[in-house]
């Protein structure tokens, strides 16, 4: 006998457990492409033999091109009114999940002996390729939450277990890959991230196709065939995204925390393989640091019922700093004493960041409707693009930022896994750094700018829901 599936009033499925595990499974396919972005650097300065300084010029032009790439989607998504079986947002994300099986192995595509050029070629093909298909994924996959459910709760749920997703899409990367990929000599070995990405995308796909298939669309804009309607304008769209306090502060922070997490990413590598002498224990320390974020996650819902999403998170990026000024003051010395040092440092950090990314996407969905109450027009593509067009181009800066600093305190990729002491001490104190500014960053974002507290979410809500009854 089939089971019967509660409605609710409008006639869809209530929403529940189903749709944030499906939520969840759409990130876990994101990282589990996205995840490997932080061996780029090694995988090329190192095994590819690239000059850092060019590597880190390349990688700004194809960020600079993956950042416009990302609004220029969104303002496709949103200008499309054709009439899907399912829903355009999944439409793409279905398009977008199958070059993606291949997208992220053509950015380690393993030929060290290549000339110069050659491996210019490889690179920026095989980043362009990759990105053009993770955007069609991801864009949409992002602006799906505000259509999921209109429920402060429930977006904030669907924002925690986008955390869980992303979460786990990390934990075989972070832990497991550093066995794999590096030899006993703490190098990288080419070949072997190569066939891991090919079977990351494969996972990925799958990991999407469960997310399709269990999402329900609550919030359903009503799209009329043939009526004369004001040609949707990207430029305006645009306007009303930088008068968008919330959507601005939401950025800020994003964009603060990528230029830690992935400006620090290389650095850290570098500290595990010269410092600590040890880069096979990297993703173990990385794996243990998402602890807090684990146990956090199930207490988001409640926590945001109760105080508020911007309240929560600004609380998380007070944690950060203190975590990361730590690192730079505290006795982190290449031992087991300075190793335990770093990681209680590293618990903290990841609490804070834990506490604000269980929230970040509900706070971009709120801000999604915030630009509906000030403009009267939603635009989920292109207010969600622009976010992603900003934290696209804190991913390219922060680790091209990175390199240039490591190479300006000594850091030689001939010497692989095998910098000198000074260098490695200067990669500790860099990675220190990389973190603090984040977290101030973060702090400015979410504390200064973010305006959408609790009382005024619950104004802006109730406005909402009359104008659309």
């Amino acid at each position: 006998m089939e089971k019967k599936v509660n409605l609710d009033k409008k006639g869809h499925r209530k929403f529940g457990i189903r749709d944030s595990l499906a939520y969840a499974a759409g990130d876990f396919g994101c990282n589990m492409s996205f995840a490997l972005k932080g061996t780029m650097a090694i995988f090329w300065t190192q095994f590819m033999q690239m000059d850092s300084i060019l590597y880190a010029t390349l990688l700004i032009v194809v960020q600079i091109w993956d950042a416009i790439n990302d609004p220029l989607i969104g303002s496709i998504i949103d200008a499309d009114q054709r009439q899907y079986r399912r829903n355009k947002f999944l439409s793409y994300i279905f398009t977008g999940s199958v070059g993606l099986i291949v997208g992220g192995a053509l950015c380690f595509i393993p030929l060290p002996g290549a000339p110069k050029a050659a491996k210019v070629i490889i690179f920026i093909f095989g980043y362009v390729i990759w990105d053009a298909f993770y955007t069609i994924a991801n864009v949409p996959y992002g602006s799906l939450l505000s259509l999921i459910s209109s429920e402060p709760a429930d977006r904030a749920s669907l924002s925690a277990w986008r955390s869980v997703g992303s979460i786990f899409g990390n934990l075989v990367p972070i832990a497991i890959l550093p066995f794999l990929i590096y030899d006993s000599s703490n190098n990288i070995v080419g070949e072997r991230v190569f066939f891991a990405a090919l079977l990351m995308g494969a996972i990925g796909f799958i990991s999407f196709q469960f997310m399709i298939r269990n999402t329900e669309i609550r919030v359903e804009q009503p799209i009329t065939l043939n009526e004369k309607k004001e040609k949707f304008n990207a430029v305006k769209a645009m306007g009303n995204f930088m008068k968008n306090r919330p959507a601005v502060g939401a950025t800020v922070a994003a964009m603060g925390l990528f230029l830690g997490m992935q400006g620090a990413a290389t650095a850290v590598q570098v500290l595990f393989q010269s410092y600590f002498q040890n880069a096979r224990i990297s993703g173990v320390v990385s794996l243990f640091s998402l602890l807090p974020i684990m146990i956090f996650t199930p207490l988001a819902r409640k926590l945001v019922v109760k105080y508020g999403k911007k309240e929560i998170s600004v609380v998380g990026t007070i944690c950060s700093l203190v975590a990361s000024v730590g690192m730079l003051v505290l006795p982190i010395t290449p031992d087991a004493t300075g190793l335990m040092i770093y990681v209680v440092c590293q618990l903290v950090n990841s609490l804070g960041m834990g506490i604000y990314s269980t929230v970040s996407w509900a706070l971009m969905g709120d801000a999604i409707d915030y630009n509906e109450w000030k403009n009267g027009v939603r635009e989920e593509g292109v207010t969600y693009s622009l976010h992603s067009f900003f934290r696209k181009l804190a991913q390219g800066v922060g680790p091209a930022l990175a390199l240039v600093l490591m190479v300006s305190f000594g850091y030689v990729e001939a010497n692989k896994g095998n910098q000198t002491m000074e260098v490695a001490l200067n990669m500790r104190y860099l990675v220190a750094a990389l973190y603090t500014v984040s977290a101030v960053l973060s702090f400015t974002g979410l504390g200064l700018i973010y305006n959408l507290d609790k009382k005024r979410l619950e104004e802006m809500n109730s406005d909402l829901e009359k104008r659309r009854a």
